[in-house]
């Protein structure tokens, strides 16, 4: 009987391990690459405002 035991403790063992290995094992996800975004100009920025109010440009 304690054979038997045994045995299923193995078994059980052995599918835990086999779980734990493969959703925790491999390579780990890399964060897909983002664009480079411009700094934000201040709203009171005089090269925006002169560029803005030139006429004919």
């Amino acid at each position: 009987m304690w054979m038997l035991m045994l045995e299923a403790g193995v078994a059980l063992f052995l599918l835990v391990f086999i779980v734990w290995w493969t959703m925790f094992a491999g390579r780990k996800p890399q964060a897909p690459p983002q664009r480079p975004t411009a700094p934000a100009r201040p709203p009171g920025d005089p090269d925006a405002s002169a560029k803005n109010d030139t006429p004919g440009a």
